[in-house]
């Protein structure tokens, strides 16, 4: 890659952490689509992505529990399925056209996440976290962490949406659980494909830097409630352009 293409690179990473990290994400969709703009193989994009999340995922915990936001009990029966699902699908290698139509979907999914954010509607619902029923919460788990192992994402982007569709965490709760969820799972991910860190791109400690940076700022605005909706939105159309080009290249 030139310096100018990773410069662009890591200003985008740097723009998705932010405003990832300001919802309790990691932002490895984000990532994802960021990469796949400029055409990095599958190889290559899912051990970074999962390698960024892990580093903003521990920030955003870190921050939050320092903010007295990370809710433990929930996490229990959602991870005790998530994080070995996570692990086997970072074992499973997908042929490429699978690999790229699973992350176009996972990327739609996120726009979509993006463009309605469900956190204005739901801003005043005070839902009781310590109260997740297990078995659905393990079934959950389950198939959110397959999903992230395959394609190199924390989950998050569909655990907070079904965290506030079933009625188990309130706006401002989801993050306090989505962000130490998404850390499990990333490490596991990575755990389940070790040798994918081979491939990590010698242009890593760039983006590494351009995360944390924007990890740095999308938690503190989180925590202050600080309104992103515009940027979450732009990021959206991003988003679906990644996903098409991703899918149809």
């Amino acid at each position: 890659m030139s310096a100018i293409e990773i410069a662009a690179l890591a200003a985008l990473i740097f723009v998705a952490a932010t405003i990832y990290s300001s919802v309790g994400h990691a932002g490895a969709s984000g990532y994802l689509a960021a990469m796949a703009l400029f055409g990095l193989p599958p190889a290559v994009m899912r051990p970074t992505a999962l390698t960024l999340n892990v580093l903003v995922a521990s920030l955003a915990t870190l921050r939050l529990r320092r903010a007295n936001l990370v809710r433990w009990r929930p996490l229990v029966p959602l991870c005790a399925t998530s994080i070995p699902a996570a692990f086997a699908g970072g074992m499973i290698q997908l042929p490429g056209h699978w690999y790229r139509t699973l992350v176009g979907i996972v990327l739609l999914a996120a726009a979509w996440r993006l463009f309605f954010d469900p956190r204005d509607a739901t801003r005043q619902q005070a839902a009781d976290t310590t109260r997740i029923p297990w078995g659905p919460a393990a079934v959950t788990g389950l198939l959110v962490g397959l999903l992230s192992g395959l394609t190199g994402t924390g989950g998050g982007i569909f655990l907070s949406p079904l965290l506030i569709f079933f009625g188990w965490a309130g706006a401002r709760q989801q993050a306090g659980i989505t962000a130490p969820f998404i850390l499990a799972n990333s490490v596991a991910g990575l755990a389940g494909n070790l040798v994918s860190l081979q491939r990590l791109p010698s242009e890593l400690p760039y983006f590494v830097a351009a995360a944390l940076l924007g990890g740095v700022l999308g938690t503190q605005l989180g925590i202050r409630w600080f309104s992103v909706r515009t940027l979450q939105r732009a990021l959206a159309v991003v988003l679906v352009v990644a996903a098409l080009k991703f899918v149809l290249s």
